[in-house]
């Protein structure tokens, strides 16, 4: 794991990171104890921490299972006082345009699930088993329904970027909750 710290001119209004991890299972738990614990630091609310985590571990096994060669893939963050833009990409085999297309129209169709109310309803309910469940096919609506937007940018043979944006709320001894009185230092 590799991290990078983004530069910005001017009094910082954002924090911003850039984790790097090789493409390998392992490196998904890594990656969710690596964010989860610095955005923990910076004071973002344990809800909002929770679903971001679980859209952006959906994106990066997006990228171990899709994206085809390649050797690392990145998670670009970026928090302020309200929001929370993530980023992942792969440099991998991307995504034809007219499949793009085609999984686009289909998620239009669909409205947004809540995934854990949904999977408790049907744990719970005598007839159902949640070993059952198709495995596959869920992650765009799991991410969906965790943040408030999600885009995928991607070319055949450019690799492919998923950007997830949500709304976020601070503890009131966040950091980043007074950034008027003082600029955060950079750790590069």
């Amino acid at each position: 794991m590799r991290t990078r710290v983004l530069h910005s001119q001017g009094p910082a209004r954002d924090v911003r990171f850039c984790l790097v991890f090789p493409r390998e299972s392992l490196s998904i738990p890594v990656m969710r104890r690596v964010l989860g614990d610095t955005l923990n630091r910076l004071g973002v609310d344990e809800n909002s921490v929770s679903d971001l985590l679980l859209a952006v571990t959906e994106a990066c096994t997006n990228v171990l299972r899709h994206a085809g060669p390649g050797r690392k893939y990145e998670v670009v963050v970026k928090v302020g006082r309200n929001r929370c833009v993530l980023q992942v990409l792969d440099n991998g085999r991307g995504i034809e345009p007219a499949r793009l297309r085609t999984a686009r129209r289909t998620q239009l169709r669909r409205p947004p699930v809540r995934p854990v109310p949904l999977l408790k309803r049907r744990a719970n309910s005598a007839s159902a088993d949640v070993s059952q469940l198709p495995e596959s096919g869920r992650g765009m609506a799991i991410m969906r329904a965790c943040v408030d937007d999600v885009s995928l940018r991607s070319g055949r043979g450019q690799g492919t970027v998923v950007q997830l944006r949500k709304r976020i709320a601070l503890r009131d001894d966040a950091p980043l909750a007074n950034l008027s009185g003082w600029a955060l230092k950079d750790a590069g």
